[in-house]
């Protein structure tokens, strides 16, 4: 770290989110299921074990400070890239530095690579040499699936570490936190759930919002944060939506109903209230995908393809140009032609096999792939379909004991 470094540390006039960062393992909130006492991530840290990582998860959790916290801890030689303004060149040079560092000082080199999924093949490929001989300790961040979007060869030599939204709790932690070092008096109850279910499991967002609700009252006697000054500060009112409550499910349920009864209008307006309260927006794909099978099915083909590429699509261009195909979908689901009878076929079959239990196969669909098993008579009067007309037989493919079920109406 050299003294300019030094003094952004001591930096007042740096965002809130930057004075806050940790600086220890134990100053690090949330991430447990790595970071608690005896999990692998915080075991290897604590080890000086640590070999190439990926750190994949939504932004605001922690990446870029836990991969500073490793680097001070193991005391290695630590450099910050950005996938979106380096390549090649750049890569080879960062090499040659860590290379120099090990030759030399006897030290490792950690390099934090940011959106590493912002690379093409030719500087992830840059990187394995390095990676696989150990002149460099890869950390790379990304908030997209790495098996889709880091190379198999680099993949391969890293170990990927999923990294979760951060809870209310934590989030809560954190806001106590900021208020200590911004010395403000207090903040509403109502004003803190706010915050909270704006934030979506993002640190950074979290404070970004709470930084400039305190710039609106620095100047007070008294520092009291209220949801007003929360809902000045977003630039929005506060929709009452908990999106681990009640409400929650009362939306999705009147979002789910209208698109059944054929309601455009009503689905287009639940989807809004959804996605002005910051719902996740692939909970939603996720539902009318569900959806798309259980209501539509036979009744429009197309429907569970549609939303599907809708759900893949929202999960590539994020929000907020998400919210079109999602009220494409919507719009599209409503409209179609409604069947449930495969749905209710499977609950049907499903309860007779909770049921009975383990029926046994009858013998004629059996597979005989030995002598023995052809003896004692697998396989005998299998009729095969497509020897008969119209490639059906009045063969029982039930058990015995379900032979006049009829789960398909």
């Amino acid at each position: 770290m050299d003294l300019f470094d030094a003094a952004l540390d001591k930096n007042t006039y740096a965002p809130l989110a930057d004075r806050m960062r940790p600086q220890t393992l134990d100053d690090i909130v949330g991430q447990d299921h790595l970071l608690g006492d005896g999990k692998v991530l915080r075991s290897l840290i604590e080890q000086d074990q640590l070999r190439s990582v990926i750190f994949w998860g939504p932004p605001g959790v922690g990446k870029t400070t836990i991969a500073s916290v490793i680097a001070g801890h193991t005391g290695a030689f630590f450099i910050h890239l950005s996938a979106v303004n380096v390549g090649v060149k750049e890569v080879r040079s960062v090499i040659e530095k860590a290379r120099d560092q090990l030759k030399y000082h006897h030290k490792k080199t950690i390099v934090f690579l940011d959106e590493i999924h912002r690379f093409n093949k030719a500087q992830q490929d840059a990187l394995l040499p390095a990676v696989e001989r150990g002149i460099i300790i890869l950390i790379g961040a990304t908030t997209e699936n790495p098996s889709f979007e880091v190379n198999s060869a680099l993949l391969s030599r890293s170990r990927v570490f999923v990294l979760k939204e951060l809870e209310k709790a934590s989030l809560g932690l954190i806001l106590h936190r900021a208020r200590e070092l911004l010395g403000i008096d207090s903040i509403s109850d109502e004003a803190q759930e706010v915050l909270c279910s704006h934030a979506n499991g993002d640190a950074r967002s979290l404070l970004n919002i709470f930084e400039f609700a305190y710039l609106l009252i620095q100047k007070n006697t008294k520092k009291k944060i209220t949801l007003a000054t929360i809902e000045e500060a977003i630039q929005q009112k506060a929709l009452r939506y908990d999106k681990a409550g009640e409400e929650h499910y009362n939306v999705i349920s009147a979002f789910i109903k209208s698109m059944r009864n054929s309601d455009a209008n009503g689905a287009l307006y639940w989807l809004s209230r959804m996605i002005e309260a910051g719902e996740d927006p692939l909970f939603i794909a996720r539902r009318m995908v569900v959806f798309a099978s259980e209501d539509i099915g036979l009744a429009d083909a197309q429907a569970i393809q549609l939303a599907t590429s809708v759900f893949q699509a929202v999960h590539a261009i994020g929000m907020p140009e998400g919210r079109i195909p999602l009220g494409h979908c919507a719009v599209y689901l409503s409209r179609a032609p409604k069947n449930n009878t495969a749905y209710c076929g499977i609950e049907a079959a499903l309860k007779d096999v909770r049921e009975f239990g383990n029926l046994p196969v009858p013998l004629h669909l059996r597979n005989a792939v030995t002598k023995f098993m052809k003896e004692i008579e697998y396989g005998k009067g299998y009729k095969y379909a497509h020897d008969f007309k119209d490639q059906t037989t009045d063969m029982q493919c039930m058990p015995d004991e379900l032979k006049d079920r009829n789960y398909f109406k």
